[in-house]
Parts: C-alpha cells; sequence; structure tokens
C-alpha cells in the first residue's frame, strides 16, 4: 500500500523578477501577486510517501537552520521548523522518516534536514534514522560549487550526510534505496544532476517537479527563473517531460507554488502546456 500526502515546510518571499526571469512583471503580476518589496509568496512543500512500512520524505524545503539575519535576507516567514510540525500532524516523528530524496542540494530544498537554528548550536540533522537520496553530479556540485550558486549550498551539510553512512548517490534512472515503484528523470538547466523522482501510481504517474517547474505558472515552456544555470537547456527538459507527462496521463507535484500542491499535464487548443483538476493540499492518496 503506497499513501501520498502533501506536507508544508517554511514558506518564503523572493523577489518576483529573480522567480520569472525572462517574463516582465505585467506578465508575471497576474500569476503571482507582489509585496511592495516586489517580493512574491512561495512555499517549500515536500511530498511524504508511504510505502508499506517506510516513510519516504521527498525533499525537505528550506527549514529554520539560518540565523535570523540570513532568514530575513531570504525571506524566510517562519523562524520555527514547520516540517518537522507539519509531520507531527499527521502523526510522524523526525525518527520516523527512513528515506530522504534531495533533487538537489540547494539551501531551499534540503536546508529542512538539518535542526532549528540555536544561538551556538552547531549544525545538526534532524532526521536521526534517515538515509539519503542524492543525484551524484547534484552531489558534486554541491562539494565543488560553481561561483554563481556558491552561496545557495549549506557550507558543512555534505559531511554530515556523509558522516551518517546512509547516503545513496545515484547515477541511473533508479535507486537501490527507493526499490520498485520509483524512477527518476535528470534535469540539468536549473543546476547540473537535478533529480525529478517519479512516483507510480494507478491512475498515472507522479513527478515531484523540483525547480525544474517550481510552479503551476512555469508550466508554459518558456518561462524560466533568474536562478536557472542554462535557461535554453531547461525549456527543451521541461518540454520533453511535459510531453511525456501528458501521453501517460501524469502529473506534477509543485514545491514552491504558494497555493497548488498538484495538477495534471493538459495542453489547449493552441498547444500550450497547463496544468488541470489541480490540488491546492491533499492527503492520503492510495495506489
Amino acid at each position: 500500500m503506497r499513501t501520498l500526502t502533501a506536507i508544508s515546510g517554511n514558506s518564503q518571499r523572493l523577489d518576483g523578477g529573480a522567480m520569472f526571469g525572462n517574463a516582465p512583471r505585467m506578465m508575471w503580476e497576474r500569476w503571482i501577486a507582489p509585496d511592495d518589496q516586489n517580493r512574491i509568496p512561495l512555499a517549500c512543500r515536500c511530498l511524504l510517501v508511504r510505502d508499506g512500512d517506510r516513510n519516504i520524505l521527498l525533499e525537505t524545503g528550506i527549514g529554520a537552520f539560518f540565523e535570523p539575519a540570513m532568514r530575513a535576507r531570504y525571506g524566510v516567514v517562519e523562524p520555527r521548523h514547520v516540517l518537522i510540525e507539519s509531520l507531527a500532524a499527521v502523526g510522524l516523528a523526525p525518527g520516523d522518516i527512513h528515506v530522504i530524496v534531495l533533487s538537489h542540494l540547494h539551501f531551499d530544498h534540503a536546508g529542512g534536514a538539518l535542526t532549528e537554528w540555536a544561538e551556538g548550536n552547531p549544525l545538526a540533522l534532524a532526521f536521526p534514522n534517515a538515509s539519503y537520496v542524492v543525484g551524484e553530479e547534484a552531489w558534486q556540485r554541491a562539494v565543488s560549487p560553481h561561483p554563481r550558486d556558491r552561496a545557495s549550498f549549506i557550507p558543512g551539510l555534505t559531511d554530515l550526510i556523509a558522516a551518517t553512512g546512509r547516503l545513496e548517490r545515484v547515477t541511473g534512472e533508479r535507486s537501490t534505496l527507493l526499490g520498485d515503484g520509483f524512477r527518476f528523470h535528470r534535469s540539468s538547466g536549473h543546476t547540473p544532476g537535478l533529480l525529478l523522482t517519479e512516483v507510480a501510481m494507478p491512475d498515472g504517474p507522479i513527478v515531484f517537479a523540483a525547480d525544474l517547474i517550481p510552479g503551476a505558472a512555469w508550466v508554459h515552456v518558456p518561462i524560466t527563473m533568474g536562478y536557472d544555470r542554462y535557461p535554453e537547456m531547461l525549456i527543451d527538459e521541461k518540454a520533453a517531460l511535459l510531453a511525456d507527462l501528458l501521453a501517460r496521463h501524469g502529473r506534477l507535484f509543485f514545491t514552491h507554488d504558494p497555493e497548488i500542491a498538484m495538477g495534471t499535464v493538459a495542453k489547449d487548443a493552441k498547444g500550450k502546456f497547463h496544468v488541470e483538476h489541480t490540488e491546492r493540499a491533499f492527503r492520503e492518496l492510495a495506489n
């Protein structure tokens, strides 16, 4: 038996121009309204997969590891560890998580793996029993980052994860830790080696879209973020994934969309991709 649950992590407010890169404000402000500082609200939503007796967490969001000044700089709204609270609301403690899959190691996707900031306390992992699944290329990017996105990684995080002895660095489309029912799509337009986890469900696959497609507005193929390393590559990767999911009646799970957690890939009469049958939140999607 496999069930899926959308789990909220800490939320952010980031510059709308950076998040919509090549799109003018007069266009993107119709999709997500900015505040008086030009920032838009963003979720850091995770996907909990209860697979038999295992609890698998796809990403951990940004978490609460930043000290106050850095939390303000990156627009993290809540000072507490929202992911831990959200898991508690569905009956799970940190020690109940068996596997954490990280699409990549930027802090807004991996920071929730760390405990909440406290004055004088060193970085520490929040999930004592978890194994970690990370793509090999994304791992190497975090170990030796490029100057362009060096600030997006958390110094010391890879050391902490490696020290657990429970790290799987995957190079193919399957994970030994995850086993049957899971496969990866790989993307490098946002950052090299981004892993998009596909979860098999009876009514069609669900893909955790990570930063390839952070929300419903970004389903429109030409839209990219200013944070993307290779925008033209990302557009090609996005188009290929959307075409594949359309053919297989697939759905996208959005980590950053402030309102929509999931939607079914569709195409209109003009050939434009979008999502329909959207879910703002859901619990216990079962196979």
